[in-house]
């Protein structure tokens, strides 16, 4: 089996950053990393770079493919860039990702919950879920439904135009 692509959001990218991992992949992102960091720890971990900048692009190993590079505009809300980069990938939707730090989501008893999980939340809420990095504790409330109804979009979207960075 393929590893699943993983990615590394530019600077200005982070709206998307928190998209990419609620379509079900990991990306990360960093407050102010220059383009020569952004694309060592791309190089180093394997990740395809998504990028605002179209100076990226004119370096010679991206150009190269070295790593894989994605632009999209950030002029562009960041379903739109989710968009562009699913096409350009070929991104299946899978399981979300913690939106906060992109770690993986283990469902977790609802017992062991109890004195964390708001009281009302805790009446009609089954299932829970905690994130394997940050320890965010999650459920299936109205944001979730609001974050899926944004995702079917996306998923419902025919392909955005292509964009020329220059």
């Amino acid at each position: 089996m393929d590893p699943q692509p993983c990615f590394a959001c530019d600077a200005m990218l982070r709206g998307l950053a928190r998209w990419l991992r609620a379509w079900g992949y990991d990306a990360s992102w960093t407050y102010g990393i220059a383009d020569a960091a952004l694309l060592e720890h791309a190089r180093a971990e394997g990740r395809a770079v998504i990028t605002a900048d179209g100076g990226i692009l004119l370096r010679k190993r991206v150009r190269a493919g070295d790593p894989p590079t994605c632009f999209v505009r950030n002029t562009e809300p960041p379903l739109q860039q989710l968009r562009r980069v699913v096409a350009a990938f070929g991104l299946a939707r899978r399981e979300p990702r913690c939106m906060r730090c992109g770690g993986a989501l283990l469902a977790i008893p609802k017992e062991s919950v109890a004195a964390e999980a708001p009281p009302r939340t805790y009446a009609w809420v089954d299932q829970y879920f905690r994130c394997q990095r940050c320890h965010g504790l999650f459920w299936r409330g109205t944001h979730f439904a609001s974050i899926e109804a944004r995702l079917a979009q996306v998923a419902g979207a025919a392909d955005p135009p292509p964009i020329n960075p220059g």
